[in-house]
């Protein structure tokens, strides 16, 4: 089935064009058209394909407060006061919203992909998340696939860990993340399902070893 079509992506490069609120409001027939109602029906399908990858992810399609993230922007504390986001996203957590372990995907003209695993943890999960690591390290490297650059690194080893560990740079990671680019030939393919769910299971294992470190079900 396919979600997403060209009018999607005109519609997104219009707004970045048009960031204000007398076009969105001109032009929200095709935001509802294009964008939202096709990724709502996605969250929707994807559900229980998601739950093969594990049962505790979570697809909610609900319009709002679900899965996908609002187009609105918060421009209370921004310099940037554009009011919409350029882009539509969506989130799959373990049920523990979007501060635990989870899989992303973000639809942008030319910049769609898929990302898993955790952003910026809370400290006292990242402390969990940094013990495992240096206590289990090959099971860390066998979970850790390709991860994003870390340009939130600490410059020195956190308290409590020694710079000679076999593991010390990945252990001053402040996110563990991984993505996967998406073509916008993929994104408004008749596949995408399978290309998404596909996907997350190439990240199953990041995503398995922060749930263990979280202490959130798989």
């Amino acid at each position: 089935m396919r979600y997403f079509d060209a009018e999607t992506f005109a519609f997104l490069r219009d707004l970045a064009k048009n960031n204000d609120r007398d076009w969105f409001a001109e032009n929200k027939d095709r935001y509802e058209d294009s964008v939202k109602e096709p990724f709502l029906q996605f969250i929707s399908d994807v559900g229980p394909e998601l739950r093969k990858v594990s049962k505790a992810l979570v697809a909610d399609a609900r319009p709002s407060g679900g899965s996908m993230f609002r187009i609105y922007r918060d421009v209370r504390f921004s310099k940037d006061k554009s009011p919409y986001k350029p882009y539509a996203s969506a989130h799959f957590s373990m049920g523990k919203g979007v501060h635990g372990p989870g899989y992303y995907l973000h639809l942008q003209p030319g910049q769609c992909f898929l990302a898993g695993g955790m952003w910026m943890p809370e400290p006292p999960v990242l402390q969990a998340i940094r013990d495992r690591i240096s206590a289990k390290p090959a099971e860390w490297k066998k979970a850790r696939v390709d991860l994003d650059h870390p340009e939130d690194a600490l410059k020195r080893p956190p308290r409590g860990f020694e710079a000679d560990d076999p593991m010390i740079e990945d252990i001053k990671r402040k996110s563990f993340t991984s993505s996967v680019m998406l073509s916008q030939k993929q994104v408004t393919g008749p596949d995408l399902v399978k290309t998404f769910t596909g996907s997350c299971r190439t990240l199953a294992p990041l995503m398995k070893f922060l749930s263990a470190s979280a202490g959130v079900a798989w």
